[in-house]
Order: structure tokens, then C-alpha cells, then sequence
């Protein structure tokens, strides 16, 4: 991870309530102002930063999403990720990401 910022974090894996919604993990309100005060010059459209992120030893290259109505960035954590790392709905994880 050269280069990269290192964040390590705890929190529960979401489900968007939209039919068939995607899976998230939020990231917590103190570290999304950090990135968003420091790295927020990274951001793409809609608010989409690239990122590097690991749930145990499962990594994969991915991106943050900033969603101004939690105030936060949200990882999305795709079924294959899920699967790997045998994580369901509302189970507290721990997330270590690189911005």
C-alpha cells in the first residue's frame, strides 16, 4: 500500500432498502471528515474516491462513496466479498482501508 492512508475500523454490515439493495458498511463520522478535510480533492462524480480495502484476508481494490445523508462514506461489499469473508447482514466487522 505505498503511499496509501491506512484506516482500521469496526461496523456493521447494512442492506439499502431498495428492492435488491446493495450491501454496505458505513464508515464512522470521525473518519469520513478526516478523509473528506484531507484526501477530499481525490473525489470523482458523486462523491466516489478509490480505495483498497480488507475484511480479515479478503482485500480487493474498490471505492468509498460520500452519502451526505449519513453525513459519511459507505464501502459497498459485493456478494463475492461477502462469501469470502462468510460476513452477514448486521455482523460487526472489522475494515481496514486504504485511501
Amino acid at each position: 500500500m505505498n503511499g496509501k492512508i491506512k484506516y482500521r475500523f469496526t461496523s456493521k454490515m447494512w442492506q439499502h432498502d431498495s428492492p435488491g439493495g446493495w450491501y454496505f458498511v458505513s464508515l464512522p463520522i470521525i473518519i469520513s471528515k478526516e478523509i473528506r478535510e484531507n484526501l477530499g480533492w481525490q473525489e470523482e462524480g458523486w462523491g466516489r474516491m478509490k480505495s483498497f480495502a480488507a475484511i480479515e484476508e479478503v482485500q480487493w481494490d474498490t471505492a468509498i462513496w460520500f452519502d451526505s445523508k449519513s453525513d459519511t462514506y459507505v464501502l459497498p461489499i459485493k456478494s463475492e466479498i461477502r462469501k469470502k469473508a462468510g460476513i452477514e447482514l448486521n455482523t460487526e466487522i472489522e475494515i481496514r482501508i486504504w485511501i
